[in-house]
């Protein structure tokens, strides 16, 4: 029995440790498809992850895409159309990106650069179009001003041919101020082009620079020109004369084209302390809007050194810009800043002293149809009641031609000065007499072919 014993003992402890074995393995099993579970499982999560990831970021590239095509037609259809008007106008803006997310990123740096590109090509490519512009309307302007000044010297020769009858005279005369209007609008194309004024003066007077640019205008009769000037052989350079010339005639025609043809146009010369002479323009317009007033203040500083012929407006506007032109170029100062006492636009003209002389009267007298200086008004002296001045009698026949008056100089006595009175210009009476004188030519001519 013991031994029995002893041998079911060992067997049944045999048979414990296979269980104990088995047991291990089954669950040494267990926990490998436990982890091989798990394992799946994870897998399974990250494929989940992995496609959400790829859903988003496919979803971020379809959004991303749809942006930069929103984008691209911003720039066609927005972006480029207001560059080009901000080349012509600088006031007009030019949007930016669309989508201010992109900021900063590679695609909008590349969008950015666009229109930078294609101002640099536009701004190229005009410049060179509007210099072949500028160059063949300079060629062109040159030849016509040449063909002018000819045309001028026929006209003036014949206005000396005495034996015309005074109906041709005056149309002589109307052909001969046509011509210098047309003059005025070549020169003043030649100037914008680059050219040079034109003509050659000698030393000219202040007052006859002023009195000859008006005459260049259509209703230079509305032009009323006021001297008070201290002396009267105030003169400007031979090489001034004509670009001052120019920019007075400019500003006197901007004057009279913006007031009412039945409002003048007030033009006074005065030497400053400083040795200058100002020339002042004074219209009765509605002036300027601050937009066109900053304009003409750009154009007429001589600080654009290249004024190109598209940003003149359609037809181009080059009366400034020519005036702009001659100030970098002879050293004029204008402004344009001061609204008149009659409520329009003040003009200044300021001649530099370097650019103005003494002129010799007894050499060169000054033309009779130039303003004479203001005299400052003097005490009145009653005469004595023995010594009662002497009335002069009325000129009469030929005695009635017009006759030069000798004006003041620097050299002229207190009694002379104060005995000198500013002539008012009167446009019907001067007629009249030149009238008078033509009708005694021929009636002297008539007398001498008889005889």
């Amino acid at each position: 029995m013991s031994l029995l014993l002893a041998v079911w003992a060992l067997l049944l402890a045999r048979s414990r440790r296979k269980h104990v074995r088995r047991g291990r393995e089954l669950s040494a099993q267990a926990q490998a498809a436990s982890s091989r579970t798990q394992a799946a499982e994870g897998r399974a999560r990250t494929e989940v992850q992995n496609r959400q990831a790829a859903e988003a970021r496919t979803k971020e590239l379809s959004t991303r895409e749809a942006e930069l095509v929103d984008e691209v037609r911003h720039l066609v259809s927005d972006r480029l159309p207001a560059l080009a008007l901000h080349l012509i106008s600088s006031h007009h803006p030019v949007p930016g990106l669309l989508h201010k997310n992109l900021a900063g990123s590679e695609a909008a740096q590349l969008l950015d650069a666009v229109p930078e590109a294609v101002s640099g090509i536009v701004l190229k490519e005009r410049r060179r179009i509007d210099a072949a512009a500028r160059a063949a309307l300079r060629g062109a302007t040159q030849e016509s001003q040449a063909l002018s000044y000819r045309l001028q010297t026929n006209i003036v020769g014949l206005q000396h041919e005495f034996s015309a009858p005074p109906r041709l005279t005056q149309s002589l005369l109307e052909s001969d101020h046509i011509n210098e209007q047309n003059l005025r609008l070549t020169q003043r194309s030649a100037i914008v082009c680059g050219g040079w004024p034109g003509h050659v003066r000698k030393d000219t007077y202040v007052s006859e620079v002023v009195s000859g640019a008006s005459s260049r205008l259509r209703g230079f009769d509305r032009i009323n020109i006021v001297s008070r000037l201290g002396l009267s052989n105030i003169g400007v350079v031979g090489r001034a004369a004509e670009p001052v010339a120019v920019v007075c005639a400019e500003l006197m025609a901007n004057a009279l084209e913006h007031s009412r043809d039945d409002l003048m146009v007030d033009v006074g010369l005065i030497q400053t302390g400083n040795g200058s002479v100002c020339i002042t323009i004074d219209d009765a317009g509605k002036g300027m809007t601050s937009e066109a007033l900053a304009r003409g203040r750009s154009l007429i500083s001589g600080e654009q050194q290249e004024v190109m012929l598209l940003e003149l407006g359609d037809p181009p506007s080059m009366g400034f810009a020519a005036i702009g032109r001659l100030v970098a170029d002879y050293g004029l100062h204008v402004s344009i800043d001061t609204s008149s006492p009659y409520g329009g636009v003040r003009a200044v003209v300021s001649v530099p002293e370097n650019l103005l002389t003494s002129i010799d009267e007894n050499a060169t007298p000054p033309s009779v149809m130039a303003p004479q200086p203001a005299v400052a008004p003097q005490a009145h002296k009653r005469p004595a009641a023995a010594d009662p001045p002497a009335h002069s009698p009325e000129p009469t026949g030929a005695a009635a031609l017009p006759q030069r008056r000798r004006r003041f100089s620097a050299t002229a006595t207190p009694d002379d000065a104060a005995a000198a009175a500013p002539r008012p210009l009167d446009p019907e009476n001067t007629g009249a007499i030149w009238s008078d004188f033509q009708s005694g030519l021929t009636g002297g001519r008539s007398v001498t072919d008889s005889e």
